[in-house]
C-alpha cells in the first residue's frame, strides 16, 4: 500500500514537472544559451560579502565539505538539508518549485533526472558563469550528463563507472573463473548455482537503472532527444544483446529474486548467497557498512564484455549539483559549487568516501594507489578509473526519465514475475513512455 501511494505521488510529480518543462520550452528546443552571466569577479565579491545558502542533498560528504568552506569563507553560512533520497527529493523539489517558495539555492540531482529540470529551466545555465571551461576537468560521461546544446546545467558531483564486484571466496570454493565476458558470466552463473543451489551469481527483480546501464554498455541508444522531439527504441542492436542474455538468465532461474537494498540483500552479499554485483564505483562504502562480515572476501574486476578483449563500460548512477534558477544568490552559490566539485572541496569529499568525477583525481597516483582492506588490500580505484575512461559516449535520458523509471516494474518488470518476455516487457515500457510523452505535449515516436 505504501509503495502504491508513493508511486502515484511520483507520477503526479512527473506530470507536474513535464508540464513545467513544456511551458518553459514553449514548444521550442532546450538550448542552453541565453543564461545569466556571472564573472569570476562577481563570485569573488559575493564570497567576500558573504550570505546564506540553502543546499539540498542526501550525500553525506556535502556537510563536512560545507563546513570546510565556511571555515575558509567565514561570512558564508551554508545550511545542508537532506530533503529525501533521489526520487523523494525530486518530489519535494518539484513541490517547492510549484509553490514558488522553499526552493534551495543548490540541489543535488542525479544525471538521469537532470534533463527534466534543465529543460524546464528550473536549474541555471552555468555556461555564462564560465563553467564551459571545465569540460576537460571532468570525465567525459559525467560532463556529457550535465551539458546539452551549449548549456551547462550543473557540475558533476560524482560518477558511477560500472565494474564487476565478486566474492572471491565463493568463486575459489567452487573453482569457477571470474568472468571477463557476458558469455563467461552466464556460464559462471550456471556453474555456481549447480555447485550450490543456494548460490546465485546475482539478484535482479527488475530495475530501470540497471537495465538502461546494461543496454548502454552494449552500445544501445534507446533514447534520442532533440528538444521536444523524442524517439524511443528498445529494439536496437544493443538492447537485443542485453535481452538475449538476460532472458536466458531469467528462464534458467539463474538470478535471485532478492530485492536490492534490503536487509536480506545485504545479508546475501555477506554470506555468499550472492556472488557478484555489476554496479557503479560508488558501491564500496555500501558493502563496508551493509555487509561488514564479508570484509576481505570481495574483489573488483572490469565489467564483463560483450566481445572478448573489449573495454566498453557504462555509467550507473552518478549525480550533479545544480544552482537553482530561483536562487537570488547565484554568484555565491556558484562559488560554493566550484569549491565543492572542482576545487579544494573535492579532496574533502574523497576523504569522506566520495568517488570523484574529476579526471585529475581519477588519474592521480595517490588516488589509484589507495589499498582497501575490505577488498583484501586491492587497489580498486585503478579499475574504477579505467572504467571511467571507457564509458561508451553518446547516451541520452528522457526529459521525463523520473516518470519513466517509476513505471518500469509495471511494464518491463513483468518479465521477472510472469511469462512475459523481457523484449515484450521493454516494448511495453517503450509504448507507455511514448504515450505519456505525447500526452504531455512532446512529439514522441
Amino acid at each position: 500500500m505504501m509503495y502504491t501511494s508513493r508511486r502515484n505521488l511520483l507520477r503526479l510529480a512527473g506530470a507536474v514537472g513535464v508540464a513545467s518543462v513544456l511551458a518553459a520550452c514553449g514548444g521550442g528546443d532546450d538550448s542552453g544559451t541565453g543564461g545569466e552571466t556571472v564573472s569570476a569577479d562577481d563570485v569573488t565579491k559575493a564570497l567576500e560579502e558573504g550570505g546564506e545558502l540553502l543546499v539540498w542533498s542526501w550525500d553525506t560528504t556535502i556537510a563536512p565539505t560545507a563546513q570546510a568552506f565556511m571555515t575558509k569563507y567565514p561570512k558564508v553560512k551554508i545550511n545542508v538539508v537532506n530533503a529525501g533520497t533521489n526520487q523523494d527529493q525530486y518530489v519535494a523539489l518539484q513541490n517547492a518549485l510549484s509553490a514558488g517558495k522553499g526552493v534551495p539555492d543548490l540541489a543535488h540531482i542525479e544525471y538521469y533526472a537532470l534533463s527534466q529540470f534543465s529543460l524546464a529551466k528550473n536549474v541555471a545555465d552555468l555556461s555564462g558563469f564560465g563553467a564551459s571551461a571545465y569540460k576537460d576537468k571532468f570525465a567525459p560521461g559525467p560532463w556529457n550528463a550535465v551539458s546539452a546544446n551549449g548549456g551547462v546545467f550543473g557540475l558533476p558531483l560524482d560518477s558511477g563507472p560500472m565494474v564487476l564486484y565478486y566474492n572471491k571466496e565463493v568463486f575459489d570454493k567452487h573453482g569457477v573463473a571470474v568472468p571477463t565476458t557476458w558469455d563467461e558470466y552466464y556460464e559462471a552463473a550456471k556453474k555456481l548455482h549447480a555447485a550450490d543451489p543456494k548460490v546465485y551469481i546475482a539478484s535482479d527483480s527488475g530495475d530501470a537503472g540497471t537495465t538502461t546501464s546494461m543496454i548502454w554498455q552494449a552500445g544501445g541508444k534507446p533514447y534520442t532527444v532533440n528538444g521536444t522531439d523524442i524517439t524511443i527504441n528498445f529494439a536496437d542492436a544493443g538492447a537485443q544483446k542485453y535481452t538475449a542474455l538476460w532472458q536466458k538468465m531469467i528462464d534458467e532461474k539463474l538470478l535471485s529474486s532478492i530485492s536490492g537494498w534490503t536487509d536480506e540483500w545485504f545479508q546475501a552479499l555477506g554470506n555468499g548467497t550472492l556472488a557478484t554485483l555489476v554496479v557503479g564505483a560508488w558501491m564500496p562504502s555500501n558493502l563496508v557498512s551493509g555487509s561488514p562480515n564479508a570484509s576481505g572476501k570481495w574483489r573488483v574486476a572490469p565489467m564483463p564484455q560483450w566481445e572478448k578483449g573489449g573495454t566498453a563500460t557504462a555509467e550507473n548512477g552518478g549525480s550533479a549539483m545544480s544552482v537553482m534558477e530561483a536562487s537570488t544568490r547565484k554568484a555565491l552559490a556558484y562559488g560554493f559549487l566550484d569549491y565543492l566539485t572542482a576545487g579544494e572541496g573535492v579532496k574533502t569529499r574523497i576523504d569522506n568516501g566520495a568517488f570523484p568525477a574529476t579526471t585529475a583525481d581519477l588519474n592521480s597516483p595517490e588516488f589509484q594507489a589507495k589499498e582497501f582492506e575490505y577488498f583484501g588490500g586491492q587497489k580498486i580505484n585503478e579499475i574504477f578509473a579505467q572504467s571511467s575512461a571507457n564509458v561508451v559516449p553518446g547516451w541520452s535520458y528522457l526529459p521525463y526519465q523520473v516518470y519513466a523509471n517509476s513505471i518500469f516494474k509495471d511494464t518491463a518488470g513483468q518479465a521477472y514475475i510472469s511469462s512475459t518476455k523481457l523484449a515484450d516487457g521493454l516494448k511495453a515500457w517503450q509504448d507507455a513512455s511514448v504515450k505519456y510523452g505525447n500526452e504531455q505535449g512532446f512529439t514522441v515516436k
